[in-house]
């Protein structure tokens, strides 16, 4: 086996380009490596694929993005979704509403008066705007993103045991839950056909489907209470219902669990379904993804924030729950420990001054925290598609991908001193060209200086600070 050398010396100092600057092989000395951390990329080991990294903007969330005037909403979506100028994420998940009405931040449904029994006929209602997620979902599309989850808070009030869609309550019909009006699984699966089928005839492909979110929650918004097996009992009524409606390409979700270890044990009693899921989902909140649910499908963690802290739109400063450089950390550990194959923040952008959000949207100015800039150094870097794979040497957190286009990416973050990196790729892959990408106190997703010559590439990994750089393939 042939191995290329690479060695990756990336600066300190960046520069912020319109797209990506690839060093031609040929044009360039490569600086002596021999003081450098030597890293090794092993192609051979292959890991979990990527779908990619995103965020919601539900709870009318987009809105404050659709009540902007066109030049700062392509701003704003441009930081979003622009792979070039932006943080390029490529996952938008988009509420399902359950509510009547939409007042307050509150999701409107499809469907707001009971047909009064669950076979009765619904009257659907449409309003082509979605909360403005209809919006926004258009414009990642012209982005290039093709994934996109629906999921669903609550089944309307009168489906659920409360009558009521806040406060908990479980779907009638599921194990345990029997409810004097009668049944309401395939009415809810009806339901969550009809709702993507409102995005398909408007030029928007759902590609993941969630009818649950937190089901171990019960909270005075939309929520609804269901434990893992009554969950499956509910699997196998929609996996058939989106088979009838020739939608048999939508993978189904389940659950965003609360916490990490509330959904392992969720998953756990989701056998008997496992030939009708197609993605396992959870939140961060009440406990991390610090290992791997053992499940033969995609993992997601799909949302977590700090919602509390004051807004910080810093890099690092002493380790806050808020500051970029945490929240870097917290995606290479989701990949590397539960071999997440998606991550995403709560919301992309919004008002408010806690740290909710990846982008502060309010009297008209668009504020980007670093926060946006660590999801960028990954989804710009890692495509979906892209597998990870085998990486060792040296003591920053350093992950490795191959994407689809052939080339590799290698990511590290750095939490001590400056240091010159040197990375040797095995197999037979050949280096033509590298650009790489820098995020720390001063830069923002920066191109920073890195040299090719015989395959070794050189730059420099600044203390506190996080590195992207990609080596594209002859």
């Amino acid at each position: 086996m042939n191995l290329l050398r690479i060695s990756v010396l990336l600066q300190v100092a960046g520069l912020a380009v319109a797209k990506p600057r690839y060093v031609a092989a040929a044009d360039v000395e490569v600086r002596d490596a021999q003081a450098a951390v030597a890293i090794t990329v092993d192609p051979s080991k292959k890991y979990q694929p990527i779908d990619g990294f995103g965020f919601s903007e539900a709870f009318q969330r987009a809105n404050t993005i659709v009540n902007l005037p066109a030049d700062k909403q392509r701003k704003a979506l441009d930081l979003l979704f622009n792979t070039t100028s932006g943080a390029g994420m490529t996952i938008l998940r988009i509420g399902i509403g359950s509510s009547p009405d939409s007042s307050s931040d509150h999701m409107n449904t499809i469907l707001p008066k009971s047909p009064g029994s669950p076979t009765g006929t619904p009257s659907y209602v449409w309003d082509g705007k979605d909360s403005g997620q209809l919006f926004v979902a258009k414009e990642a599309m012209k982005y290039g993103v093709e994934t996109f989850y629906a999921d669903a808070w609550s089944a309307p009030g009168f489906m659920k045991t409360n009558g009521n869609e806040a406060n908990g309550g479980t779907l009638c019909g599921v194990t345990g839950a029997k409810c004097s009006s009668g049944d309401w699984r395939q009415a809810y699966a009806n339901y969550l056909v009809r709702y993507v089928q409102y995005y398909l005839e408007a030029g928007v492909k759902i590609t993941h489907l969630g009818f649950l979110n937190e089901p171990e929650l019960s909270t005075t918004y939309a929520s609804m209470l269901s434990s893992g097996a009554q969950a499956a009992d509910f699997i196998k009524i929609l996996h058939p219902t989106l088979q009838a409606a020739n939608l048999s390409y939508i993978k189904i979700a389940c659950c965003d669990a609360e916490g990490w270890s509330s959904q392992k044990s969720m998953t756990s009693a989701l056998s008997s379904v496992n030939s009708m899921l197609g993605l396992i989902t959870g939140h961060a909140y009440t406990s991390q993804p610090t290992s791997s649910i053992s499940t033969p499908h995609h993992v997601w963690q799909t949302e977590w924030a700090d919602l509390q802290g004051a807004w910080t739109a810093a890099w690092y400063g002493s380790g806050g729950a808020g500051e970029g450089m945490t929240w870097a950390n917290r995606i290479h550990d989701g990949l590397t420990t539960a071999n997440c194959s998606g991550y995403l923040y709560w919301v992309g952008a919004q008002g408010g001054s806690t740290n909710s959000k990846l982008m502060k949207i309010e009297n008209g100015v668009i504020t980007p925290s670093k926060r946006l800039w660590a999801y960028g150094q990954y989804a710009r870097a890692v495509r979906p598609g892209a597998i990870r794979i085998g990486v060792s040497g040296g003591s920053m957190k350093t992950t490795a991908f191959k994407n689809e286009d052939g080339s590799i990416a290698v990511l590290m973050i750095n939490s001590g001193s400056a240091v010159s990196v040197s990375i040797t790729i095995g197999g037979d892959f050949k280096g033509t060209g590298v650009s790489a990408y820098l995020t720390d106190n001063s830069h923002d997703c920066d191109e920073t200086p890195a040299t090719i010559k015989d395959g070794v590439v050189s730059g420099d990994v600044p203390s506190r600070g996080m590195v992207s750089f990609i080596v594209r393939a002859s």
